[in-house]
Formats: structure tokens, C-alpha cells, sequence
């Protein structure tokens, strides 16, 4: 097959245009739907992840997740979206428990959120969720120190990752960039990706929030997998598959109400 040397613009436009939905692409597909070789749409592949409007996986692509913004504008986005997931997550506390609070902006309307009287402890690295507890009096509350990176929003350099030798969490709300049931759970800062697999290996359970745009997306560095997890709470407009896909891992999978 040839392509006509006025076709890839347009097709690597129509492309683009369906990875800013959300939506993964396969190559094969892509080749058939288009009447291309596969190559041409490896090389359109190449090029738009270049330009840095997707990450390229074995046999298509993947749309780059919408956290790769900092923490401080992902923290007004979809406000009433995340706390419907942090509601949702709500079940999940048991009295007398340590858990882990791990930067993110659902994290923090958890944080908003967690009950009164339940004598939880507290762990975090995260100096936003930190400062909306710091008044709590009837939970105690751990820094994880270090520098702190705006970008994720708190403290996950070598420092960090050292005061978490030792530790062990009842239940982990980790943050992710991104995810997705085949290729797992990545983020976009090195520092903040190896925090969080220790993390993950230092709690007996762990819990993830994601909101449907971050679902089907990628970054460029690997957290842990899918079935890493324990619990995933979703929006009530995941995609069917995602779904599908996360319950014939075992996972436990819950469901937020819509928000109002």
C-alpha cells in the first residue's frame, strides 16, 4: 500500500483527534480503516508522540493523562467529579486504622472528607491534604518530609522514600497519573513513581480513585499493575471494558454515585 502525498496530514489530524477523546488506537485498525500499511501508521504514531499527544504501546497508541498538569490547577478540575469518588471511598474505613494519604487532587477531597470518630491515623505526603487535617483533633496526623515538588504537589524525593522504610499502612489511597487494565498504573515524575511503588509494597491493601478521563491513558513511567490494587473506585461513566477488564482481575471494584 502507498499513501497519497496528500493523506497523512489529514489522517494523522483524524488521528490526533480521536486520542484528545480519550481513545486508545491500534495500529492494525488504524492501517484497515484508512487503507495504509501498518508502517505509515507507526509513523504517524511516532510523530504525534513526539508532539507529545501520545505515548506509543506495543501495537497502537495510548492517550497522554490529563494529570500532567501541575497539582495546583489538577486541584480545581472536576471538584464535585472527585468528591463523589472520595464519598464512594468512604466504606473502606475501618476504626483505629493507619492510613496513607498519597498526593493527588482526589486524595485531597478525601482528605476533606474523612469521618469524625474514627480514631484513624493519618500518614501523608502531601502538603495540601496535610494542611486541611492539620486542625483535626480527633485523628493524629504524620508528615512524610522532604522536598517538596509542586508539580505532584508534595514530598516524594529520597528523603521521603527512606521515612517509609519500616512503615506499614492499614489501607494506601495511592495516586496515579494514569491507567489502564493492560499496561497498569504510571505517572509522569520519576521521583514521585518511586515513592509510590514503595508505597504499595508497604500496604496491606491499597485503594485507587481515577475519574474516567485518566482511564485508557498513559505516562511515561510504570507504578505497579493492575492487580497491585485492592479496591478501584470509578465514576458511574467508566467505560464498560475498563470495568469488565478490572472485575476479571479480582479486583474490588466500586462504583461513585454522579455528581450533583
Amino acid at each position: 500500500m502507498h499513501d497519497s502525498p496528500d493523506l497523512p496530514v489529514e489522517r494523522r489530524r483524524r488521528i490526533a483527534d480521536r486520542l484528545a477523546t480519550g481513545q486508545a488506537v491500534v495500529a492494525a485498525t488504524l492501517a484497515q480503516e484508512f487503507g495504509v500499511s501498518e508502517d505509515s501508521i507507526r509513523r504517524d504514531l511516532r510523530g504525534l508522540a513526539q508532539d507529545g499527544i501520545c505515548r506509543r504501546v506495543y501495537g497502537g497508541a495510548l492517550p497522554v493523562s490529563p494529570a500532567a498538569a501541575p497539582m495546583a490547577v489538577r486541584a480545581g478540575e472536576d471538584r464535585e467529579r472527585k468528591r463523589a469518588l472520595a464519598r464512594a471511598a468512604l466504606d473502606l474505613l475501618r476504626p483505629g486504622q493507619t492510613i496513607f494519604l498519597d498526593t493527588g487532587s482526589t486524595n485531597l477531597q478525601l482528605a476533606a472528607l474523612l469521618p469524625e470518630g474514627l480514631g484513624l491515623r493519618v500518614v501523608t505526603n502531601s502538603i495540601p491534604a496535610a494542611a486541611v487535617l492539620t486542625a483535626r483533633r480527633d485523628l493524629s496526623l504524620v508528615v512524610i518530609g522532604g522536598g517538596v515538588n509542586p508539580q505532584v504537589g508534595g514530598c516524594v524525593d529520597a528523603r521521603a522514600s527512606a521515612e517509609l522504610s519500616g512503615c506499614r499502612f492499614d489501607l494506601c489511597f495511592l495516586g496515579a497519573c494514569a491507567m489502564s487494565p493492560e499496561h497498569g498504573l504510571a505517572g509522569f515524575e520519576l521521583d514521585d513513581v518511586e515513592f509510590k511503588r514503595r508505597l504499595v509494597a508497604v500496604s496491606a491493601a491499597t485503594v485507587l480513585m481515577m475519574t474516567t478521563a485518566k482511564l485508557a491513558t498513559s505516562a511515561p513511567f510504570a507504578i505497579a499493575r493492575v492487580a497491585d490494587l485492592t479496591h478501584v473506585v470509578l465514576e458511574h461513566d467508566a467505560p464498560a471494558g475498563v470495568v469488565e477488564a478490572l472485575r476479571s482481575a479480582g479486583i474490588d471494584l466500586r462504583s461513585a454515585a454522579a455528581p450533583t
